[in-house]
């Protein structure tokens, strides 16, 4: 069967573009078409001599994912998994058709997983800057700061919004207004370690975790954040005079609960809005 991969993977195509089973393959050219098909199959091959859910599983969400990225829907992988399990069924000859099914079946489970998972992980990200959205970021919050408070570790809370970003988009439009959080978003994911965690609670407003620091990690942090968008600004990536207003609550110095450092960290971002505002 690993053999004749390839002939088998052709045999799958050629049954998806009849009567429009898989109609996404219509657009694609040959070797689009055949895709990671043949790698698929010589998997399938070697899982029949010695299983290995695992290999199997990675194989199949590899295959899914280049699918994916070329317009497949959901629907459409599943169809071609089931084509896969009546050519290669054709193939073996009934004596092995149990086992193909039992594979196959294993493909079709391994896909939903990879499908269920990215949901899970979706749900808990901005969209528009995939970073944690608001939720996300308050349950990491909890989560941190209990395991501060567990092993004696410090934690930083670090708010800051955009100043005048209702400018931005009401001069430049609210496309421009996207780009300019995204961009701010890259700057701030950049100068986080990978303990670290950021989020968007809404708006401009931002915010990060940073894990296992001491007093000064918070201003080295924005100091960094600062120099960044100096720089895009000096590259034309973000508009001119652009910049935010922080606030800062670190554990143990400043609180003894999560909402207590949440409520200081934005009462000292508006504390430096309104210093800005009055000079």
């Amino acid at each position: 069967m690993a053999e004749a991969a390839w002939t088998l993977a052709a045999e799958v195509v050629q049954e998806g573009l009849r009567d429009d089973a898989i109609p996404s393959l219509v657009r694609l050219g040959e070797l689009g078409q055949i895709g990671a098909l043949p790698a698929l199959i010589a998997e399938l091959a070697r899982q029949l001599d010695a299983p290995a859910p695992f290999e199997l599983g990675a194989r199949v969400r590899e295959h899914a994912h280049e699918r994916e990225a070329v317009g497949f829907a959901p629907r459409e992988i599943v169809a071609e998994l089931l084509l896969l399990r009546r050519v290669l069924s054709r193939f073996a000859g009934s004596g092995a058709e149990r086992s193909i099914d039992r594979l196959v079946a294993d493909c079709v489970v391994a896909y939903f997983d990879r499908v269920t998972a990215d949901l899970a992980l979706r749900a808990r990200r901005d969209p528009l800057t995939e970073l944690l959205n608001h939720q996300a970021f308050t349950d990491e919050l909890e989560v941190e700061f209990e395991r501060a408070r567990r092993y004696g570790h410090g934690l930083t809370l670090v708010f800051f919004d955009l100043d005048d970003f209702k400018a931005v988009n009401d001069t430049y439009g609210h496309p421009e207004g996207d780009r300019v959080l995204r961009v701010v978003a890259h700057l701030v994911r950049e100068r986080l370690r990978r303990s670290d965690v950021a989020g968007r609670m809404g708006g401009d407003e931002f915010a990060a975790v940073l894990i296992e620091s001491d007093t000064e990690a918070g201003g080295h942090f924005l100091a960094r954040l600062s120099d960044g968008i100096d720089e895009c600004v000096a590259r034309g990536e973000l508009p001119s005079g652009f910049g935010m207003s922080p606030g800062l609550a670190h554990y143990p110095t400043d609180g003894d609960s999560a909402a207590t450092l949440y409520k200081l960290a934005d009462v000292r971002l508006y504390d430096a809005k309104r210093s800005k505002q009055a000079r």
